[in-house]
């Protein structure tokens, strides 16, 4: 099953603004399993996760914020049960 989160040209700006807020959503959800969790390996493991999501935003940026006009934006979720 696929479910189709993204697809089309968008404003550098619009880009820029949907894929920061979807890596916040998904840096949120580490630091609320890193609040509940007693694991310092699991920890470490979404500490680590945090900081490549945060590290690939400021390279998405850096590179969209150089282009002048649209960017193609295409994310589907890959679900296998």
């Amino acid at each position: 099953m696929n479910i189709q989160l993204l697809q089309g040209q968008f404003d550098a700006k619009d880009a820029i603004d949907l894929i920061t807020n979807m890596i916040h959503i998904k840096v949120k959800y580490h630091e609320n399993k890193i609040n509940n969790s007693s694991s310092e390996e699991d920890i470490k493991f979404r500490e680590t996760k945090i900081k490549r999501l945060q590290k690939e935003l400021y390279e998405f940026r850096n590179n969209i914020d150089e282009k002048n006009g649209n960017v193609k934006l295409d994310a589907i979720i890959q679900i296998g049960i």
